[in-house]
């Protein structure tokens, strides 16, 4: 079916977007550029409007031809939740028959779509279509990167420099394989722009930690004065959960062989803010305090969890960074991307495995550090990008007798089989349950007990803790409450143990709306909790009801992602009077335990958290985690997705699937990500 007037057009964008399949915005859009414009094709507005659609999914552009190709794959329409009836004309019936170069010529409007730059709202590229503001973004991360590529001393800085500091901060392992961690500190020594990648366990913090002390060592050698490090995450959880592992890795460091360790202890800042506090968010505005008039005041900035930074965020960040700055970029390439648009890590990442490293890189890395690389990953055509990557690739939380590296590594991989066989093999640390649509009964035992039941005998492991679920925390919070008339201190030292004994368990879902997706769970767990009588009440404000932040709070000191837990505290009234009140309990996130408590009314942007979805939980890992799989197949389910919540568990992980384990999981995990984008490809 071809559109050929804009009538056609607008009845057909309202019954999308009535039946969710577009946004309101995205309509919108189209019709102001309609009244701007009233000679435009309607095939250039529909291309308008499934742009600005995929922007909302993360996509940087269009992709025509992919489009064109298999609608249903590139537009993932329709989407989760959808039921729309057969009269609605579908995508793929718009676009049958419709070739490349006919929506290309449609395209062919000045005032509407530039090929570079200029004023236009759109630009096409090849056959990308952007948002002009996004092609900006993308072509300025683009140069940024290439020009701090460009300037790599990789090859310049004499290895032999680095040799003593590296083999007094990596002790000899004797170890068959090359030690990935040492490369990693040498490769960024030597690097303006760096990425570490690597999975749960492969010791990303504690790399980055002996890489600055490495470069601070290096500096107070050189200038004798330290760098000036500065330390940022995307979200204050992620902060929170770095500002603590980067402080216990540095206390514990042994820096006995540099001889000037102590002052490299000194010198290694442990602080970690979020990347909206780093450039000085403003109210009400996209623009930040720092930028390139106004550059940030440091010589090395180190962003964790890189696979959360969205591509308008990144482009922000590096307009910021002075000329002579070094950034470092760790994250997990195989993780979800940004919720908003751009999969930067994962693009920049996509050749880490097979390292593409040129014969001189390898020759300087080992010189430098005595590590020897395979041949395998030598490639004499590698790119300068490849240059600046490094893959850590042995997990010190999963070996061969762990569940969870295992199954991570098959959904990773795509490997069914392999999925099917580590699911059926009886690993302690791993358990599958089977729920029912309509019995709630399997789900009251996992929230509540955490299943304990399901796993394996051997899973009473020395040295662990057996699997939680919500009915730990609560029997603190009830148990081990303190008397009223106790201190304040006994109070914050309550509220610790209730946050850390709550952090032993998280349910993870991959949808928001529906009887399966977070809405829907976190009230039916609340009233299942209330029924065991381990709540006092199932809606409202009630003590041991968990919250999620979901959006920046600077007035409360409080982050997107940061949790906090409603407690019942006594409150003493003028006259002397006892009263007791609900206060919601934070842990201060800088690593003290120190506690925050903001009364419930102050919290405008926050939700139940007994469910959370698998994007918010990025950047933190829980004691046990579960996953919960809905018994129908969305776009929403990939293999990213499956990934990550697999690797939010630190000891135990269980896998709920609605209707049985082959519903959707075979499916989804064969289904990748594939944002479109053109970094990569235009670089």
């Amino acid at each position: 079916m071809k559109i050929n007037s804009r009538e056609e057009l607008a009845q057909l964008l309202a019954s999308w977007v009535e039946c969710g399949w577009l946004r309101e915005l995205d309509r919108a859009l189209v019709t102001f550029l309609a009244k701007e414009a009233p000679d435009a094709h309607p095939l250039l507005l529909l291309a308008t409007a499934l742009t600005s659609y995929q922007l909302g999914r993360g996509h940087v552009c269009l992709d025509l031809q992919a489009t064109l190709d298999d609608s249903a794959f590139s537009l993932s329409l329709p989407p989760e939740g959808d039921h729309a009836d057969n009269t609605v004309i579908r995508p793929a019936t718009v676009l049958d028959d419709l070739s490349l170069q006919e929506w290309m010529a449609a395209l062919a409007h000045p005032t509407l779509v530039g090929h570079g730059e200029g004023n236009s709202p759109l630009v096409l590229s090849g056959q990308r279509l952007y948002l002009r503001r996004y092609w900006q973004y993308e072509k300025n991360v683009r140069a940024a990167i290439e020009q701090r590529l460009a300037r790599s001393a990789l090859h310049t800085l004499p290895a032999q420099m680095l040799q003593a500091p590296l083999t007094a901060l990596f002790p000899s392992a004797n170890s068959a394989s090359a030690n990935w961690q040492k490369l990693a500190c040498a490769l960024a020594a030597g690097s303006a722009f760096s990425i570490i990648t690597g999975g749960p366990g492969t010791g990303k913090t504690t790399t980055v930690v002996r890489l600055l002390a490495l470069l601070q060592t290096l500096a107070l050698e050189e200038n004798g004065q330290p760098l000036r490090i500065r330390l940022a995450a995307p979200t204050g959880k992620a902060a929170a959960r770095l500002n603590e592992s980067i402080a216990g890795a540095v206390s514990k460091l042994d820096l006995s062989g540099l001889a000037n360790g102590d002052s490299v202890r000194g010198s290694i800042n442990t602080e970690v803010v979020t990347l909206h506090r780093l450039l000085g968010s403003r109210p009400d505005t996209r623009h930040f305090r720092h930028h390139q008039g106004n550059p940030l005041m440091l010589d090395v900035l180190v962003v964790d969890e890189a696979s959360m930074v969205d591509l308008e965020m990144m482009a922000a960040l590096l307009a910021a960074l002075p000329d002579h700055a070094r950034l470092i970029l760790l994250g997990d390439k195989d993780q979800l991307a940004s919720v908003e648009a751009g999969a930067l890590l994962s693009e920049l990442c996509q050749r880490a495995a097979g390292g593409h490293y040129l014969p001189q890189t390898r020759d300087w890395l080992q010189s430098a550090t005595g590590e020897q690389i395979p041949d395998a990953l030598v490639d004499p055509q590698g790119s300068a990008m490849d240059q600046a990557v490094v893959m850590l690739r042995h997990s010190y939380r999963f070996d061969a007798l762990s569940g969870i590296g295992q199954l991570a590594e098959a959904v990773n991989e795509g490997d069914v089989k392999t999925l099917k066989q580590v699911l059926k093999h009886g690993y302690a640390d791993l358990a599958q349950l089977s729920l029912s649509a309509d019995d709630d009964s399997e789900l009251r035992n996992w929230v509540v007990e955490g299943s304990a039941a399901q796993f394996p005998a051997a899973a009473k492991r020395e040295g662990t803790e057996p699997p939680v679920g919500y009915q730990h925390y609560l029997n603190v919070m009830i148990k081990e409450r303190p008397a009223d008339d106790e201190p304040p201190e006994a109070f914050n030292r309550w509220a610790t143990k209730v946050l850390l004994a709550y952090s032993q368990f998280q349910l993870l879902c991959a949808l928001r709306g529906g009887r399966w997706g977070v809405e829907g769970l976190n009230q039916r767990i609340a009233e299942i909790l209330f029924k065991e009588g381990l709540l006092k009440a199932s809606v409202g404000w009630y003590p041991g009801r968990p919250v999620l932040v979901t959006r920046n709070d600077y007035s409360q000191r409080l982050m997107n992602g940061d949790i906090g837990m409603t407690l019942e505290i006594p409150h003493r009234l003028a006259d002397g009077s006892m009263v007791q009140v609900l206060r919601v309990a934070f842990l201060a996130g800088d690593g003290t335990q120190d506690i925050r408590w903001v009364m419930p009314g102050r919290l405008q942007s926050v939700e139940t958290v007994f469910a959370m979805t698998v994007h918010k939980s990025q950047g933190s890992e829980f004691t046990h985690t579960a996953l919960l799989l809905p018994e129908n197949l969305s776009p929403i389910l990939t293999r990213e997705l499956i990934y990550t919540g697999i690797t939010r568990a630190r000891h135990w992980f269980s896998l709920g699937c609605v209707g049985g384990v082959n519903a959707v999981l075979p499916e989804a995990v064969k289904r990748r990500v594939l944002r479109a984008s053109g970094l990569i490809e235009s670089a």
